[in-house]
């Protein structure tokens, strides 16, 4: 490896561990969902694309908790300040259970190594204006969430009494 990475909240989870292997079980520790990185697919997928920031986020725990755990375990310089995702965990007002025009449960998805990311998109994109989404699922899939956001949707997530993650989108 000619060139160091600095890990920051905006490194893919798969580069990091790519360039420091041992940081592998520390993110597991840490973030118990990201055990189904040893699934060949999933680390083809999630790991590429989710970045430390929405691993943190997934984990619910502190960027900057995080990312200094892995740059004091190899010698880097520890992180002062950074500004967390945010992620709507506060009712809104366009939310009305009656509004719910399609759902997913990716729980049975995820057990079986798929990444649901392709079927929300999709149904997203077929959501009628002012209709919601309902979207189920064992961890917070930060990466879904951006990208729904980066295609103009809101989102509301909750949980429910099995401590499952529900995620509610609706057009802007």
């Amino acid at each position: 490896m000619n060139e160091i990475l600095i890990i920051t909240p905006k490194t893919k989870v798969l580069q990091m561990i790519e360039a420091y292997p041992q940081l592998e079980e520390t993110l597991i520790s840490y973030v118990p969902a990201f055990k189904k990185l040893k699934n060949p697919l999933l680390r083809k997928t999630v790991a590429k694309i989710a970045t430390l920031q929405q691993a943190a986020a997934i984990g619910n725990v502190p960027v900057e908790e995080l990312i200094n755990k892995f740059r004091n375990e190899i010698g880097q310089d520890l992180m002062n300040q950074q500004e967390n995702a945010s992620y709507n965990q506060q009712k809104p007002q366009w939310f009305n259970e009656s509004l719910i025009a399609g759902e997913l449960d990716a729980r049975p998805m995820l057990a079986a190594g798929e990444h649901p990311v392709n079927q929300v998109i999709a149904d997203l994109n077929q959501l009628p204006k002012g209709k919601i989404y309902k979207l189920t699922a064992p961890f917070l899939p930060a990466p879904l969430i951006d990208k729904a956001s980066s295609l103009n949707f809101d989102h509301w997530i909750s949980k429910n009494a099995g401590n499952e993650v529900i995620i509610y989108f609706t057009a802007r």
